[in-house]
């Protein structure tokens, strides 16, 4: 449904985040190859990808009832962040809420920090209003403070809280200038133009097929999981007046909600396993 095509890691991690936490943490790889198989992933594919995923420090080995993989315990804070950001934080943020502001120095003989932090901050959706300046919604404190405490940058930077925009230009015309919303608005276009003729088809089902919604909930989060990150929820205010994340948020909250328990109850059918909140 969508132009593109999600690499296989970005896939398994959406597997792993969005169905095997609530399931225990671990999958064979067996199921998890035939899971895959129904996203047109090959195994040779999902081999290399969980070995990357290994490497990196995301999924840990296992035996149990047959070799396969589990979260390193280390990768459970990121995804809760995850969650806060794709699925509680859609509205946006209030102009009277104010800005957390980063300021950083890093020395020269350390530049490696500086890419890493220029390249975090903009993926948590900070905006640069000058080297060394970073700024987004006051929201984004909480999410601020833990990557940078869990990347070991936090020596570097100083965090301010303010409550308002007191310069000289217009606030509209500099948030402009800070974040490239036209890059955002071609995300959000791609996503809605993408997904909304899905939303449409099923929205008049009176049963969806839980491996029909597994084929389609799965790319479809993975395409959306990058858009809260891409997008710091700027106040309505400061945006166009035609801001195209609403439509495309709208669409993602109804395929989210007609797709994600029978997707669910697919993988359960698959693994065997079982949500272990869910009374037997």
């Amino acid at each position: 449904m969508s132009e593109s095509t999600p690499r296989p890691s970005s896939l398994i991690h959406t597997v792993y985040g969005e169905f095997v936490r609530r399931l225990g943490g671990w999958i064979s790889i067996a199921d998890l190859i035939a899971l895959m198989a129904e996203l047109d992933v090959d195994g040779p594919a999902v081999r290399s990808a969980t070995s990357r995923l290994k490497k990196a420090g995301t999924l840990l080995q296992e035996r149990r009832a047959g070799t396969g993989y589990r979260l390193s315990p280390a990768m459970e804070p990121v995804f809760e962040e995850g969650d806060r950001r794709i699925f509680h934080s859609l509205e946006p943020a209030s102009l009277s809420d104010g800005w957390v502001v980063a300021v950083f120095s890093v020395p020269e003989s350390e530049r490696a920090h500086r890419h890493q932090l220029r390249s975090r901050l903009s993926w948590l959706g900070f905006g640069n209003a000058a080297p060394g300046v970073w700024l987004a919604p006051a929201r984004l404190l909480p999410d601020a403070r833990r990557l940078l405490e869990r990347l070991g940058l936090s020596a570097y930077v100083h965090l301010f809280l303010s409550a308002e925009y007191a310069g000289f230009a217009d606030v509209r015309t500099a948030v402009a200038s800070w974040w490239d919303l036209p890059a955002i608005e071609a995300q959000y276009a791609a996503f809605t133009g993408a997904w909304r003729p899905a939303a449409e088809e099923l929205r008049g089902q009176p049963r969806i097929d839980p491996a029909e919604a597994f084929r389609a909930y799965v790319p479809m989060l993975t395409e959306w999981r990058r858009l809260p990150y891409l997008d710091p929820g700027l106040p309505a205010q400061l945006l166009p007046a035609d801001w195209n994340a609403v439509p495309a948020r709208a669409v993602f909250t109804e395929l989210h909600g007609l797709l994600a328990e029978p997707s669910l109850r697919h993988v359960e059918k698959v693994t065997g396993l079982s949500d272990p909140q869910e009374p037997q």
